[in-house]
C-alpha cells in the first residue's frame, strides 16, 4: 500500500523534473495536527497571489490570451490525476476561471469558466484535499494547505451572478468524478492522531 504524506518540498524547482506516484486505491496519511497555511502573499502582490502572478511573464500571458487579468488566488498545489497520479500543478482563479498549469513545462493543461463549477466538496477535517465539481467536464481534485482559502476564493468569485450560488459542501465522505465514466469515494479520517484519507471506487447503484 503506497502512503504520500503531503508537504509543501514537494514542489522543487521547475528545474527538476517531476516524480509521480500513484496512491490509487490507498490510504494517504498526512501529519498535519493544525490549521492550514496561514502565510501571507508575497510583498506587493494581491491578497491570495501566493507566486506573484504579475512578475511571471508566461502566466500572465496565459491569462491574456483568455481575457482574465484579476487574480483572485494562485499557488502551487498537487493535482490528482483520473488513473491516480500525482502531478505538481499551479492553481490560479481568476475573476472568471480556474487555471492549471504545469510548472515544469509552462503549459496550460485546463481552464474552466467558473460558471461551470457546481460545488466545492472538502471534509471536515485539517486535511489538505479539495474537490471542485464539474457536471458538464470531469471533476478536479487537488492537495493544498489553503484549501480553504480556495474554496473562499471561489465562492466570493462567483457572488456576482444574481441566478448562481457556488455550493460549499463539508463532509468527511464525498463522491467525485475524476472522469466520465469514472466515480470515486474519498474518506477522511482521524486515525490515532493521524489523518488518513483513502480513495475508493464508488460501488454502483
Amino acid at each position: 500500500m503506497d502512503r504520500y504524506r503531503f508537504n509543501r518540498s514537494a514542489f522543487p524547482d521547475t528545474t527538476q523534473q517531476p516524480q509521480d506516484s500513484n496512491p490509487d486505491e490507498a490510504s494517504l496519511a498526512s501529519n498535519n495536527h493544525g490549521g492550514e497555511e496561514s502565510s501571507s502573499s508575497n510583498s506587493g502582490d494581491p491578497a491570495g497571489d501566493y507566486l506573484g502572478v504579475s512578475s511571471k511573464p508566461y502566466l500572465m500571458k496565459i491569462l491574456g490570451k483568455q481575457g482574465d487579468q484579476q487574480v483572485l488566488f494562485a499557488d502551487k498545489v498537487l493535482k490528482y490525476s483520473g488513473k491516480g497520479k500525482i502531478k505538481r500543478r499551479i492553481l490560479i482563479v481568476s475573476e472568471f476561471a480556474i487555471y492549471i498549469v504545469d510548472p515544469f513545462t509552462n503549459a496550460l493543461k485546463r481552464r474552466v469558466a467558473l460558471a461551470a463549477v457546481d460545488k466545492i466538496l472538502m471534509s471536515e477535517l485539517h486535511d489538505h484535499f479539495i474537490a471542485i465539481h464539474i457536471p458538464t467536464e470531469y471533476d478536479i481534485l487537488l492537495a493544498s494547505t489553503r484549501k480553504t482559502e480556495i474554496a473562499t476564493k471561489l465562492v466570493e468569485a462567483t457572488k456576482g451572478s444574481p441566478d448562481y450560488e457556488l455550493q460549499v459542501i463539508r463532509s468527511n465522505g464525498f463522491e467525485y468524478n475524476p472522469s466520465a465514466e469514472l466515480v470515486k469515494d474519498v474518506h477522511t479520517e482521524l486515525v490515532e492522531g493521524r489523518l488518513r484519507t483513502r480513495f475508493m471506487r464508488a460501488e454502483a447503484a
